[in-house]
Formats: structure tokens, C-alpha cells, sequence
């Protein structure tokens, strides 16, 4: 430790000291002051001191002044734990984590008006006050605002105008420049703009959001230079900070998935005490004059002492509203008793019999109305359900309760004639059904509509027996509502032992402030005052709000003895209390605390002693006691008259606890928790600590355990449900030797302590907010407490946090929730969540998973106002808590994550087979069949030479028809008027162009006639034809340079196009994003020559160049592929063969014109194989999405091709208009094959609903698949995603957990041989095959990659590969893409088996990340299946780190939802932590031509901070 530290501990240690000793007020604040004058900064003196947290002494002021706007709630208030929580922030301070701030637009930073703002109503009250480091707002200004981030807290706040103009020409002229200048030796070129608003079909007039990133110096040319990257930089550098110890062994999930295990930490403590003995309680006295039952009771009192007061209800002023009697609480038990058997129902059938169940419903104001009612269930021998009176139909937790109801039989309710007003009532007034309650007859109670009983009826009076006398209600963890039930004996015993504890006599005046329908105020309040003929005078919460002194009056004015109050109810008299003269509490012999249990309550008795103290309250007066629902009364401290025996006190190590031992803190440690006694346990009853999960052995001296006791005064069971009853009430404890303590059933209680020296029994916490991470055990009131105590801001309330766990990856995770004041700035929320994070780290030893702040009022509240925490939990769950602000830290505490794959060097070469396993150098190979000569066009082998054999053998025949949007034909050619057309464009070219033989044409078309004739005429004059999609007009400045670079890179020496996309390029708009003057010659071909071309050029080499294929990958390269003549011809055919396609067919193409299949289908496979095309330009979708299925139908077309773009426009378009389009005749019953083109991964949601897929093409080989006609149906097999992620398959079982579903890509194209393998084969000793690299020996491969510089340097490595061994003669092709075959059952047309291609993704796509191969869909699959507002989803890594953009559909207040759904689903599913989460509007994400996301482009987009995010969260 640093000499600081030192001196921190030892302030600490002494000051620790000082709280617990017994010392005044005003001698603890002198001493105090002195030990602390050392380290207080002196104006002006010691510079070194800013970040040190300064002590200032709580004055006396701390508990005399009230707050206008709010009290403070002391449950979880410690002196000691908030001056050590202040420490550990300080040495935080000193360290200078920097801790990223999430970007957030400004439209979702609300700050909410003060003056229309109310507090929220809560009984936990809120906090106002002062408290450490006040006087230091700048204390941790480093950690919201890093000097070089500017101003983060306003987050990306650029408008969507000012982003397009951020993406101007300027970005794109410099971005094109570049790429000429500085990638020329580079084949794929990195491309400015790929979202074509025309190919993102659904936003025809979608501005881009963001422009072109410049190159820098980084490793893959990313820019770092914008405050995005300069946060996530930021975030990668506090996440190499170190952090806790990587776990070391791991236990297998499932496969091979390994996730660590928490090993035995060697510094953990081990209880080292002998086994605990059953402590005894003292035996319950008989005292002769103790009533048979309380019914007996009851009616001894109403008749001899009728006069006698019983119950004295107050109003809001606290003046006595009513005093009720004995005689009068008698005569109306009687009376409604009477009514409840005999007015409900017929004679012949009583709605309620004894035995039955009835619920009583009564407001927290109405003592009088509720006892009467209780008493009055009591004599008629029915059983009372008290519940809460439910405020609205949808009240939180209510319908838990109605299920209560509903499993206990309850169909009448008995309730007050105020509080029947009060219920919401329908338009006709009767009260509506409660949802998930039973129906209900609404009975009320009071007198006056009650029927007089005959002078001959009197109840019957029976001893106690086993009968259950009353179910009260119980609210778990999970929000679940249990009845436990309370037998009539053990309703009598339980009074008779709180007689004996508490020393009750008859007459005794007792103040209650609790809840008198369950719990400690009723047992106290209701029952064992009427046993034992005391005055209760009840003091409703509503009282207590507006005078929190009231009950203190009331005991000095009605001189009580006892007084029945939480540690809430004593704090808000300290803070109320102001010197008042006229109260006294002399009079008092027991103070009991009802949560005294409760560690964080001793603060609250310390001080209030410490102040009352002159008012004559005696320190051992205060008496906690420990209880539940189902073991009642547990444990309580008697008043002793001796105050000489101070209570018992422990400071226990939190350490210590968290691994269930007791240990007292002797390291002087900052995180400790001290505890006090609540007594000794119950008389007649026994107790033992058990432990807490699986067989309850007996816990030894110094263990913490499960409290149960063993009494006839504890409840039976709960209602209706045998099997936890049976682990909750029929426990039998075992000793280490394997024998039984005792022959009689236990209790658990629910409650977490041990017993001290002299059967004193100690609760440090509640099973119902245990919280076990990695092994060891937290409270979450702890937690709560040491949240509460960061406070330099003091803009959260205390009342309403919540901490609960959620399981994540096979662990707990803390969630913390709460709600912020409204008057708080974004830098203030983000740094009281960082100073949490790091309190919480270091006084428990553990990460939080997720903090979250929420709007003020907006938590679920429970019926008496304190926060729902099973509903708050389900709101977090399901994703619908909508906070202003989150911070998630999967980073930090999820440790058990799989070990990286580390990769072995040097493995021997092998290769597999599904179905067919081999060891050694086979290769799993495929080949389709042979192609002979089977029709006259075969015979050439120049598809310009067919053209002309079509044009004079069939002259009329329709090669093409093009439709309109309406679906009418807008035009039409014939095999000559194609010839003709084709002619008179090589003329164009040759005079007007004056071009040479070889030279590069540019075709600018948009999808029609025109291309086809272009590109014919481009092969008559012997150039190369390059196809380019022409510039959108409403997004011309982001579309024009792709246009220019294709150009450029190709070197066209003409640009060929139509006069409308002339005069766009020669458009001002145009001018300003790309210089026209650097153009090449652009001719119009809307006015062609008359005459035809004098003579047709004939090629020579069928190995020359036929035309180029430029394409963009979805990593945003740009490629340009050399397609040869015999290439073409080879293509031809097998299309042809493959889709049986002959002169007589109908085929109508669906997809863009310019490169791959798309185009092959569209220009070149009409004219050699003779079919009609029917052409429909994807873009004339958007303004009529049935229009592709209409002409299908309508022109009985059996055969189609699409792109997935294409069919999901038509699913979102379409899908609610089925029954609209079939009485508009759309008939799909004809259609034999509907081919999806594609270069990714069949997408099966998509095509499930369409009868047949798909080809499978790319760079390298256009159509290494086709799904023909005379093929099967593509099968399906389903995969372990795990096993892909280690380049593995491994085939399972549909439905099994990680399993992914995979369509084949089709069968395997003639005259194409077929290969997996990879450059370095790995040898396979398990039953699982190598997904490994799809390789292509085929004709129609591409020759090479065009550079336009003579520099082929990628073309040896992708066109020309061979293998290291065996057949090392035969040229492959690359084709980038990972899968693997497997042969089928099946038979094709031919009799031969069936050799599926699975293509699992592309290889560059692909992201390397902890030694695993991940694909982006699947994760992306994931993510949108998390929530219902995620419309579409992208990822992508940066620098090591998974970075997802959603794109929300609703309400921008729905986006911090998202956050840990997103984080939580990848994690669960796929073992990755999400670095960053980008929640987006609709239409961000990049989409091409072919419906495919263009990631990288994305990536260039959000690290230049340029896609108007609605938030950004930094995981931690």
C-alpha cells in the first residue's frame, strides 16, 4: 500500500471505531472532526489534494433538517460504508480509468421540464441530503469528458443534412483519386458508394447518410481520425487495464465448446467451526386464564369488557377517527359471521360453506373495517385471504394475486363501503373483471347492509384445532404469489409466544404503524392484541407522509408501552424531528423493529437512540425481530431491564459472507458489513442453519445458512402446491454423521445467518435477494447500499433501485436499475454509473453485468407504493423498461467465456466426404456430366456467329420482351431485329467512335432492349463490352463515381448510352460530384445510323476477350473479371442443359443486367439457346411490387429467376394482400423452378414459401450450381453452428440446441469439376468433416481479374491454383467461398446420385474472432430475433472488437432497449462479448443490387461518424 492508503485505512479504522462505540452525538462529531482535521484540505495550502475526497464531518444538522422536496430512506445508510465507499472511488480517482460515453442524438436527451414534474410516490421515501465529497462537483471530470473527445455527451448530433453534404464531391473525387492512384497494382478496388436507391428496393428516394471515407494509415485502410474510433481506441484501452484472473479449468458444453469453470479461489476462506447444535427456545408457561382459541377470546372480552377499547383508527390530521370495542368488535364478527353463511347465495345453496376461502380487501386507512371483517371469517369459520386492494385493472403484480385467488377457490370478496366506491367500475358500474382473477361477488361489510342475526343464533366456539384459520399472502423473487397458510393451533401458539416475548398484559396500549394485514403488524396488531384485551391505536401510512412524527405523539399522548415500527418510520422522525418540547417516549418498554433483521436497518436505531435518547427513549427498549410469511415470528430480542448488557454486534468481512463464512474484520478492510442480534428464537420453538441448495446438513459455528425453526406456531403449507410445501415446510435437517436432529419437520424461513455465542441469532441477508456469481453469494441489499452510497451527484432516488440477477452464459449476472432525478445531465448520469461500476467492483468483488437509469415515476410500484422487483425484472427481460441511459459490462464480469482456438501449424493434408470418411490425400471431389454436340447452335463457337445463324434460319422469332411497371409489353425483339440493331450500333462504333479492334466500350443502360443491342454491337465491331448500371438521379452524387471508376479502371475508351442518361451526366449536380472533362467520348445510340455496318467483325482466338464482369463484393471491392469467348460459349451450353432450355420455352428474369448471372441470363443465354426471355427490371417493383408474380402468372411462365432482394420485396410488399392478388387471378401453379441468384448462403426463411432454388455463382466462375429442371428438390441438412466456427460439420438432428439449417446450393454444372480443399489440409481424426474452401475446375471459369495495368497480381492465386499433391497438373479456380458437398440419396434425370454444394459463406466475409470463424449472418439472425422493433441487422469487427448496427422500427425511446437484448443474445448464442452497439434509423445499412449488406462499407460509415445514429453503446 501507498503511503495514502495507509493513512485512508487508518482515518477509516478509527472512525469505524467511533460509530460503534456508545458516545453522544456531540462528543462523536468533536472526536470525530479531530481524527479528520489531518486530511481536510486547506484553501489554498496543499495542491496535491484534488483528488482526494474530502470528509466533511456529517454535522448534528444531519438529523434535524427536512427537506421540502423529499426525505431520505436509511435502510441501506451506513456511515462507515459510505466513508468507505468514497475511499475506493478516491484510489479510482487517482488511477484515471477512461471510461468511453455512449453517443446518443440529441432528440433522445429530454430533459424533463421541473415545473410539470411531480416526485415519485414511493415508500421508501427519496434522498436530499448532503453527504461526502459535495464541496467537489470537478472530482472526476476525467472520466465523463477526455480532453480529446470533445463534446461527447451531445453524441452524434448531425443532422441527416448536414451527413449528405459531408459525403459530397469532394470526399468521392479525393476517395476516386486515391484508389487510381495509390491501388493500381490492386485489382480490388475499394468502392465509394454501393446503396443504389433503386436497388434498395423499399426507399426509392433514400439520401445516403454518409460519403466516403478517405484512406489512412492503418493496417486495412480504415480512418481513425473521427470521434467514433477515438472511443472505441478509448474502449480497447481500458479493456486491456487488468482485470480479475482468467479462470483456468474447463468442463465440456455439449461438443467442443469449452466453458471455464470457477475454480476453488486458494485465498478463499473455509468455515473452520465445530457443527452448529439446535438452539432451544425458552419453553412456552402455561398461564391458566390464556383463552382456548381467539375466537374464545373474543368473545370473553365483548361480553365482560365490552366498553373496553380495542382498535382507535386515526385520520389524515391524526385525530381519532373511530375507536372500536371490544363489545362493538364482537357484536359485528357476530353479525357478519351470521350474514356471510346465511345472506350469500340460496338456503338450499350458500355461495360460501365453513372451510371456504374469501378474500378481504380493505385499504391501509381502515383498520376498523378489516378487523371486524377478519373476526368476523374467524366465527363463521371460513378462511380470510387478506390482499391488496388492487388500483387498476392492470395493476404490477395483481395478476399474480388473481391467480392466488384463482388456485384457493375464492369467488366472494369482502370489502369496506369506501373502498367499493373507490375500485374502477365499467360504463354500467359494475367492477370489472381484474385481469387474471377469478369472478368475484363484491360483499360489504359494513353494518348498515348487513341483516340482523336471529336472537337465537350464536357461532360456534371451538378450541384450536388443525383447521386452517387464515392464508396470507407471499410475493417470491421470480413475482410469483404462494398463500401460506396458518393453522388455528398455530395461530394461538404464535400469540401465546408473543405474549411471553414482548410480556403483553391486558390493557396494554400499543402504537402500530405496519401494514396490519400481514406480517408483524398483523399478528401484533390484530391478533395478539384481542388475546390479550390490549389498545391498539393504528397509524395509517397516509398520516405517516404527511406528519412522519405522528406515531411518537401518539405514544406520548396514549402513554404506550410498545410500538410496532419499520426503520423507515424511525428514520422520517429524525428527519422531522425539530426540537420538539411536548413529546416524551419514557413511557415506552419495547420498540419493535420489523425489519430489524436487516443489516442496513442498525443505522436507523443508532440514530434514532442517539437522538431520542433525551426524550427518554432507553437503548435497550429497541428490540428487532426477524420473521416471514412461512415460519411467522422467528426470532425476537426481549426488553430487558438491565441496560448494563450492550445488544450483540459483528463486523463481518464481506468477503467472508461471500463465500458463507463468518469471519470478524480484523484487516481493517473497507468492505465490511456489520450485523446485530435479533434475539434468541421463539418460545417453544427450536432452530438450525442449514445449508442453503441441496441436502440440508447442519452448518457449522462459523458458517452462514438457511435459518429453520421448528414450532407448532409457523405456517402449514402453501396453498395448493404439495411439492414445494414439501421443500419449504416438511425440511429435516441432517447431521454430518447422516442422522436426523430430530424426528419433527423444520421450517425454512427464507432468511441467511448464523447463531452467535448465547443462541443470539444474527440475519445478514434474505434467500430472496441471494445472488450467486461464480460461486460466491451477494445481497442485493448490499449491493443497493453500496450504490446508494456514490452520492457526490445525489440525483437518483433511494427508494426506487432495483438489483436482481439475470442468467447469462451459464452464470448469475447483477442488473442494477434506477431512477434519476429529471433535472440530471447526461455527464452526470454516465458518471455516477461509472463510479458505481467501480464500487461495486471493489467493495464486493464483482462485476455488474448491466446498470441502467430510467426516467423518474416510470418503475412498476406495488398496490402500498415500493417498487415491483419481479416486475421491473420482466420489463428488463422482454425489453420494455425504455431507460435514458445504460451501461453494459459483459467485458468486465463475464469470465467464463470459451478459450480462444489457438491454430496447430503443420498438419498433415487430408480431406472428407459426408457419409464416406477417408484419412490421407482423397480430395471430396464432384463433377458434373460431360456436354456433347446436341443442336445446330452448338457448332459455333462465337455467340456473335449465333446471332447471325438465329437472324437468318428463324428471322420472326421473339427473343425478348420487356415489361412495364403496369405489366404491359413496352417492347420487344425478334432474332433479326436484334441482328439489325446490333449492326447499326457497330456502325456507330466505327464512325463516330473511330475504335479499334480489342478496345473497352462502357454500356450506361438502365435494364432493357438497349443494353442487349449495345452489348451485340460491341462483339459485331470486335470491342469489349463492359456493362455499368447508370447513376440514380435522386442520389446522383454517391452513385456518379462508381459509374466514373468502373470507367476508369476498365479503361473504356467510349461510354455508350441512352439521351436521357446523357443529359443527366452532363447535369449541373453531375458536373459538381465528377469532372466531365476526364470523360471518354459518350455516344447517344438513340439516334443511330441508317446504315449498317459495311462488315461484321469475326473473332479468331476463342480464347480472346469476350467482355469484362465488373462486380462489388460485399466487403465493397471492386473486381473486374475477364470473361472469354470460349468461356461464353461453355456457359451457354450448360445453362442450356442444366434448365432445359429450347426455342419453345418462357422464361422471365427478374434481376439486373450487369454482372454475373444475372446478366448471362438477361443478354447472352436468349440468343444461343433460342428461348424467349420476358424481361422485368427489378426497379419497376418498387412502385408495383406484384408485378414480377403477375407476369409469371399471367404469361403461364413455368420457369423463373429472381435475386433474394427481389423475393423480399415481394414477401413485405405482398404478404397482405394474398387474398387481393387471387381474385386478381395470380396463379403460381405453373411454375416448375423459381431460381434465386446469388453469390451468399441460400437465405431459407426467405425462400420457404417458393417451390425451387437456387444457382450458386461468383467472382470466378459465374454458376458453379444451377437448380435445373430435371434435378430433385434441394435437400436440406442441418449443422452444428458451433462446430462451423472451428471449421468443422458436423450434421444433427433438426431442432437440436446451436443447430443451423443449410439448403443446398443445387446440383453441380455440367462440364464442371468440383473440389474442397485448402491450401494446407488438416488432418481429421474425429468424425466431423472440414469445411474448407469450394475450389472450380470448369471451361467457363474466368481467365483472370482485369487491372487495366498489365498487373495480374492476384490472378495466379485465384485462377490458377494447383494442388501440392496428387493430380498437380489441373488448373482450379478459387472461388473464395467455404463449404462442403455431400452425396444424396437422390437421383437426378440422368440415374446418377445426387452431389449436393453446401455453401456455408464467403471467405472475406468471414470475421476471425478469439481463434474462431464466425459468419455475420449468423450472428445477425441472432440479433434480430431478440426484439420485435429490430428490422434489420449488420456487424462487422474493428479492432478486435464486434461491433452491431441494428436498425430500430419505432419509437427512438425503444433504442437503450436494445442494448442488452443484443449483448445478452450473442453472448448466449454465439460465446462473443459485443464491443459496440449502434442503434440506427431504417435504410442505414448498405444494401446492393443483390439484396446483399455491404458491411465494410458500413464500417467505413460509423468509424467516420457519418451514419446519424439514434445511440451508441460502449460495452465495458
Amino acid at each position: 500500500h501507498t503511503h495514502t492508503d495507509i493513512q485512508t485505512l487508518t482515518l477509516l479504522l478509527c472512525l469505524f471505531f467511533l460509530s460503534i462505540c456508545d458516545i453522544t452525538q456531540k462528543g462523536y462529531e468533536k472526536k470525530r472532526s479531530k481524527l479528520i482535521r489531518a486530511y481536510v484540505p486547506h484553501p489554498g495550502g496543499m495542491e496535491g489534494m484534488s483528488h482526494r475526497p474530502s470528509f466533511a464531518p456529517p454535522s448534528a444538522a444531519r438529523f434535524h433538517r427536512r427537506r421540502s422536496s423529499g426525505t431520505r430512506d436509511e435502510r441501506y445508510r451506513s456511515d462507515v460504508h459510505s466513508e468507505a465507499v468514497q475511499a475506493v472511488l478516491a484510489r479510482h480517482v487517482e488511477s484515471k480509468v477512461a471510461v468511453p460515453m455512449p453517443s446518443k442524438r440529441r432528440s433522445l436527451v429530454v430533459q424533463t421540464s421541473m415545473d410539470a414534474y411531480t416526485p415519485p410516490d414511493s415508500s421508501s421515501g427519496s434522498e436530499e441530503e448532503a453527504g461526502p465529497g459535495d464541496d467537489m462537483p470537478g472530482m472526476e471530470h476525467w472520466m465523463t469528458r477526455p480532453a480529446h473527445l470533445g463534446p461527447a455527451h451531445l453524441g452524434s448530433t448531425s443532422s441527416s443534412s448536414s451527413s449528405t453534404q459531408s459525403g459530397g464531391s469532394g470526399n468521392a473525387g479525393r476517395l476516386a483519386d486515391s484508389l487510381a492512384h495509390t491501388h493500381l497494382s490492386h485489382p480490388h478496388l475499394a468502392h465509394p458508394h454501393l446503396t443504389h436507391t433503386h436497388t434498395h428496393l423499399t426507399q426509392s428516394h433514400h439520401v445516403s447518410k454518409y460519403g466516403n471515407a478517405e484512406r489512412m494509415e492503418t493496417g486495412d485502410g480504415v480512418p481513425v481520425s473521427s470521434r467514433v474510433s477515438a472511443k472505441i481506441q478509448q474502449l480497447v484501452n481500458t479493456l486491456k487495464m487488468p482485470r480479475r484472473p482468467p479462470l483456468r479449468e474447463f468442463f465440456v458444453d455439449d461438443f467442443e465448446e469449452l466453458l471455464e469453470v470457477q475454480q476453488p479461489d486458494p485465498k478463499q476462506r473455509r468455515p473452520e467451526g465445530a457443527e452448529m447444535l439446535a438452539v432451544r427456545g425458552e419453553d412456552l408457561g402455561v398461564v391458566t386464564n390464556w383463552p382456548p382459541s381467539l375466537e374464545a377470546a373474543l368473545q370473553r372480552w365483548g361480553t365482560i369488557s365490552p366498553k373496553a377499547p380495542c382498535l382507535t383508527s386515526l385520520d389524515t390530521t391524526g385525530k381519532p377517527l373511530y375507536v372500536l370495542t371490544y363489545g362493538k368488535l364482537w357484536s359485528r364478527s357476530v353479525k357478519l359471521a351470521f350474514n356471510i353463511l346465511h345472506k350469500l347465495g340460496s338456503k338450499q345453496e350458500p355461495m360460501v360453506r365453513p372451510g371456504d376461502r374469501v378474500a378481504l380487501v380493505f385499504p391501509n386507512n381502515d383498520p376498523v373495517a378489516f378487523m371486524v371483517a377478519f373476526y368476523g371469517c374467524l366465527l363463521a369459520e371460513v378462511v380470510p385471504v387478506p390482499i391488496e386492494v388492487p388500483l387498476t385493472r392492470k395493476d404490477a403484480g395483481s395478476q399474480q394475486i388473481g391467480f392466488l385467488l384463482g388456485s384457493c377457490g375464492v369467488t366472494v370478496a369482502l370489502t369496506s363501503d369506501a373502498c367499493h366506491k373507490g375500485l374502477p367500475k365499467s360504463a354500467t358500474g359494475e367492477i370489472p373483471q381484474f385481469r387474471g382473477w377469478p369472478k368475484l361477488l363484491w360483499f360489504v361489510t359494513e353494518s348498515k347492509h348487513l341483516s340482523k342475526p336471529p336472537r337465537d343464533w350464536f357461532p360456534h366456539i371451538k378450541d384450536a384445532n388443525s383447521d386452517t384459520a387464515y392464508i396470507e399472502y407471499k410475493t417470491c423473487k421470480d413475482g410469483s404469489v404462494l398463500g401460506v397458510t396458518v393453522m388455528r393451533i398455530a395461530l394461538l401458539t404464535h400469540c401465546q409466544a408473543l405474549t411471553q416475548s414482548c410480556g403483553y398484559t391486558e390493557g396494554t396500549t400499543i402504537v402500530n404503524v405496519l401494514d396490519f394485514k400481514k406480517d408483524v403488524g398483523l399478528w401484533h396488531g390484530i391478533l395478539t392484541s384481542v388475546m390479550n384485551m390490549m389498545h391498539v391505536i393504528s397509524v395509517p401510512y397516509s398520516l405517516m407522509k404527511v406528519n412522519p412524527l405522528s406515531w411518537i405523539q401518539k405514544v406520548y399522548h396514549f402513554k404506550a408501552k410498545v410500538a410496532c415500527v419499520k426503520s423507515r418510520d424511525m428514520h422520517w422522525a429524525l428527519v422531522a424531528h425539530r426540537e420538539q418540547k411536548d413529546i416524551s417516549l419514557s413511557s415506552l418498554r419495547m420498540l419493535l423493529v420489523a425489519d430489524g433483521s436487516n443489516p442496513w436497518s442498525i443505522s436507523s436505531c443508532d440514530a434514532f437512540l442517539n437522538v431520542f435518547q433525551s426524550k427518554g427513549l432507553r437503548s435497550e427498549v429497541i428490540c428487532p425481530c426477524a420473521s416471514s410469511p412461512e415460519a411467522l415470528t422467528v426470532a425476537i430480542r426481549r426488553p430487558v431491564e438491565d441496560s448494563s448488557q450492550p445488544p450483540g454486534r459483528g463486523v463481518l468481512s464481506m468477503q467472508g459472507l461471500s463465500y458463507s463464512v463468518v469471519r470478524v474484520d480484523t484487516e481493517e478492510r473497507l468492505s465490511v458489513l456489520t450485523v446485530q442480534d435479533v434475539g434468541t428464537v421463539m418460545p417453544g420453538g427450536r432452530g438450525v442453519c442449514v445449508w442453503v441448495y441441496g441436502v440440508p446438513l447442519l452448518c457449522k459455528t462459523d458458517e452462514i445458512g438457511e435459518l429453520c425453526v421448528c414450532s407448532v406456531a409457523t405456517g402449514t403449507s402453501y396453498y395448493g402446491l404439495t411439492g414445494m410445501t414439501k421443500n419449504t415446510f416438511e425440511v429435516f435437517p441432517v447431521a454430518s454423521g447422516g442422522g436426523l436432529v430430530s424426528e419433527y419437520a423444520f421450517v425454512r424461513t427464507g432468511l441467511l445467518g448464523f447463531v452467535g455465542p448465547g443462541g443470539l441469532v444474527f440475519i445478514s441477508g434474505k434467500m430472496d435477494g441471494l445472488i450467486v456469481v461464480s460461486g460466491r453469494r451477494h445481497n442485493a441489499d448490499d449491493i443497493i447500499a453500496t450504490a446508494l452510497a456514490v452520492e457526490p451527484m445525489k440525483f437518483i432516488y433511494r427508494g426506487r433501485i432495483a438489483v436482481f440477477s439475470v442468467t447469462v452464459l451459464h452464470d448469475e449476472r447483477i442488473v442494477v436499475v434506477a431512477e434519476q432525478r429529471p433535472d440530471s445531465t447526461e455527464e452526470d448520469s454516465f458518471q455516477w454509473m461509472s463510479r458505481v461500476l467501480q464500487a461495486i467492483d471493489s467493495i464486493h468483488g464483482v462485476g455488474v453485468f448491466c446498470l441502467g437509469l430510467v426516467p423518474a415515476n416510470t418503475l412498476p410500484k406495488t398496490p402500498l407504493g415500493g417498487l415491483h422487483l419481479s416486475e421491473t425484472k420482466q420489463l428488463y427481460l422482454e425489453g420494455g423498461l425504455h431507460p435514458c441511459n445504460v451501461l453494459m459490462c459483459p467485458h468486465t464480469c463475464v469470465t467464463n467465456l470459451p478459450k480462444p482456438r489457438q491454430k496447430q501449424p503443420e498438419i498433415g493434408p487430408a480431406s472428407v466426404m459426408v457419409g464416406n470418411l477417408v484419412s490421407g490425400k482423397r480430395i471430396a471431389m464432384a463433377s458434373g456430366r460431360d456436354l456433347g454436340q446436341t443442336d445446330d447452335n452448338d457448332q459455333f463457337l462465337f455467340l456473335s456467329e449465333v446471332l447471325q445463324w438465329r437472324s437468318q434460319t428463324t428471322p420472326e422469332h421473339i427473343l425478348y420482351t420487356l415489361l412495364s411497371s403496369r405489366g404491359a409489353v413496352s417492347s420487344s425483339l425478334t432474332c433479326l431485329q436484334l441482328h439489325k440493331r446490333a449492326e447499326r450500333v457497330a456502325a456507330l462504333l466505327l464512325e463516330r467512335g473511330g475504335l479499334q479492334e480489342g478496345d473497352h466500350i462502357a454500356l450506361v443502360y438502365p435494364p432493357g432492349i438497349d443494353l442487349i443491342a449495345a452489348f451485340y454491337g460491341c462483339l459485331y465491331a470486335g470491342c469489349v463490352p463492359i456493362t455499368v448500371r447508370p447513376p440514380h438521379p435522386q442520389n446522383i452524387s454517391t452513385t456518379l463515381p462508381t459509374v466514373k471508376m468502373i470507367v476508369e479502371v476498365s479503361r473504356s475508351a467510349c461510354v455508350m448510352t441512352t439521351a436521357v442518361i446523357c443529359k443527366l451526366l452532363r447535369s449541373k449536380e453531375a458536373v459538381a460530384t465528377v469532372d466531365i472533362r476526364n470523360w471518354p467520348p459518350v455516344l447517344d445510340t438513340d439516334d443511330l445510323p441508317k446504315k449498317k455496318s459495311p462488315a461484321l467483325y469475326k473473332p479468331c482466338n476463342p480464347d480472346a476477350l469476350a467482355y469484362l464482369d465488373f462486380s462489388v463484393s460485399t466487403t465493397g471491392m471492386l473486381a473486374g473479371v475477364q470473361i472469354s469467348h470460349n468461356a461464353v460459349g461453355a456457359f451457354c451450353r450448360s445453362v442450356k442443359l442444366q434448365c432445359e432450355l429450347y426455342p419453345s420455352r418462357e422464361v422471365a428474369i427478374c434481376l439486373d443486367p450487369y454482372c454475373g448471372l444475372g446478366f448471362v441470363l438477361w443478354c447472352l443465354c436468349s440468343v444461343y439457346s433460342g428461348h424467349q426471355s420476358i424481361l422485368i427490371p427489378p426497379v419497376e417493383l418498387e412502385s408495383n411490387p406484384a408485378l414480377w408474380l403477375l407476369a409469371v402468372s399471367q404469361l403461364r411462365v413455368r420457369d423463373t429467376f429472381c435475386s433474394y432482394s427481389v423475393m423480399e420485396l415481394c414477401t413485405k410488399g405482398l404478404g397482405l394482400q394474398t387474398e387481393a392478388l387471387k381474385a386478381r387471378g395470380l396463379d403460381l401453379s405453373r411454375v416448375r423452378a423459381c431460381v434465386v441468384v446469388a453469390e451468399e448462403r441460400p437465405r431459407m426463411s426467405l425462400t420457404h414459401s417458393f417451390s425451387k432454388l437456387t444457382a450458386f455463382g461468383c467472382r470466378v466462375n459465374l454458376a458453379i450450381c444451377l437448380q435445373g429442371t430435371s434435378g430433385p428438390d434441394p435437400t436440406t441438412v442441418y449443422v452444428d453452428m458451433r462446430a462451423l466456427r472451428h471449421d468443422r460439420v458436423r450434421l444433427v438432428e433438426r431442432g437440436s440446441p446451436h443447430s443451423l439449417p443449410l439448403m443446398e446450393s443445387g446440383k453441380v454444372g455440367p462440364v464442371l469439376c468440383f473440389n474442397i480443399c485448402n491450401s494446407v489440409l488438416r488432418l481429421s481424426k474425429t468424425q466431423l468433416l472440414e469445411l474448407l474452401t469450394i475450389w472450380v475446375h470448369s471451361a467457363h471459369n474466368g481467365s483472370g481479374y482485369y487491372s487495366g495495368y498489365g498487373e495480374e497480381v492476384l490472378q495466379s492465386d485465384h485462377f490458377i491454383s494447383r494442388l501440392s499433391f496428387g493430380d498437380t497438373s489441373t488448373v482450379w479456380a478459387r472461388t473464395g467461398y467455404l463449404g462442403f458437398l455431400r452425396r444424396t440419396e437422390l437421383t437426378d434425370a440422368s440415374g446418377e446420385r445426387h452431389d449436393a454444394l453446401y455453401v456455408v459463406g464467403a471467405l472475406e466475409e468471414a470475421m476471425e474472432l478469439r481463434g474462431m470463424r464466425y459468419h455475420p449472418i449468423d450472428i445477425e439472425t441472432s440479433v434480430i430475433r431478440t426484439h420485435q422493433s429490430i428490422m434489420e441487422c449488420a456487424v462487422f469487427p474493428w479492432t478486435n472488437l464486434l461491433v452491431v448496427v441494428v436498425e430500430l422500427e419505432g419509437s427512438e425511446q425503444e433504442a437503450l432497449d436494445l442494448v442488452p437484448m443484443v449483448t445478452k443474445a450473442v453472448l448466449e448464442e454465439h460465446y462473443l462479448i459485443v464491443g459496440v452497439v449502434v442503434v440506427t434509423d431504417i435504410g442505414v445499412i448498405p444494401i446492393n443490387s443483390r439484396g446483399e449488406k455491404q458491411r465494410m462499407h458500413l464500417r467505413d460509415g460509423f468509424l467516420q461518424d457519418q451514419l446519424d445514429p439514434i445511440y451508441v453503446a460502449y460495452n465495458m
